[in-house]
């Protein structure tokens, strides 16, 4: 069902469907909530309450500033569920969603069940990466996101994916494209600015999983191999199959996967 709430002087968009325990999925950049909806379908069916939302300045929910930290949008999330009378969670966060449930993670730990880092990582924007996203706002303030995105959705795919999920990635730039520039902007700034989460993630005590994509040309195997060997407490997964969208180019492998996870952190827990 979808609904909206009022945050910060702006609307969040979510949707809330199925029952049992909760999982919340947080979309990356240039997504919104509409990526995740065959997917959620198929975790609803497991047996499981899925939350989607639109993250401030993406989908229809709104932007307010020139900076969305993820600190912010971490208390969008939460604001979603305090409305909807959820007191545990396990969130799954891809790639930009990712660095938004470490910082739910760190604001409000007594609400997380488990975390899900989707294609995404504890890192910190390096010095080139920060240049690189200068460089996508002046793009963007230019009137030219379309640069951006006809390029960065299918380098998301793995290029033998391309053809196989062709559907997918035409509905992945069309969602692209409909992302505000105000929106495309604060997350951009929010994204270069966000800090570093390593130390973080090695003190987190809840069950955490890391899944990646091995064909993934945002982030590389030397990323990949860094993060495992630097988080050896925490579960990672390799999808052999996929690039940056895992959840769609290996949807079944994923789901049987998050739904495993869901099972071990709920098992336990009176949520």
């Amino acid at each position: 069902m979808e609904k909206a709430i009022t945050y910060n002087g702006g609307m969040v968009m979510y949707a809330d469907n199925g029952k049992g325990n909760t999982i919340v999925l947080l979309h990356g950049y240039l997504e919104s909530q509409e990526i995740w909806f065959n997917f959620a379908e198929k975790l609803i069916k497991t047996g499981h309450r899925v939350i989607t939302l639109d993250l401030p300045g993406h989908g229809f929910s709104s932007t307010v500033g020139q900076e969305h930290a993820m600190e912010h949008q971490a208390r969008a999330v939460e604001a979603v569920l305090r409305e909807q009378k959820v007191d545990k969670c396990m969130i799954i966060g891809h790639s930009m969603g990712g660095y938004v449930a470490l910082a739910f993670a760190k604001l409000f730990p007594e609400k997380l069940a488990s975390l899900c880092l989707f294609h995404s990582t504890p890192n910190p924007d390096s010095d080139e990466k920060r240049t690189n996203r200068d460089r996508e706002i002046e793009l963007v303030k230019a009137g030219k996101k379309e640069v951006i995105i006809k390029s960065f959705i299918p380098a998301a795919f793995a290029k033998e994916n391309l053809k196989r999920c062709a559907d997918m990635v035409e509905e992945a730039t069309l969602i692209a494209l409909s992302t505000e520039t105000d929106g495309i902007v604060a997350c951009l700034n929010g994204m270069k600015n966000r800090p570093d989460s390593n130390d973080f993630l090695r003190t987190v005590t809840q069950p955490v999983l890391m899944i990646f994509g091995a064909k993934d040309s945002y982030l590389t195997p030397e990323i990949i191999t860094s993060l495992t060997e630097r988080f050896p407490m925490h579960k990672t997964i390799i999808l052999e199959n996929s690039g940056h969208m895992g959840f769609i180019e290996e949807e079944k492998h994923s789901i049987e996967i998050i739904s495993e996870f869901a099972t071990q952190t709920f098992g336990g827990l009176a949520v």
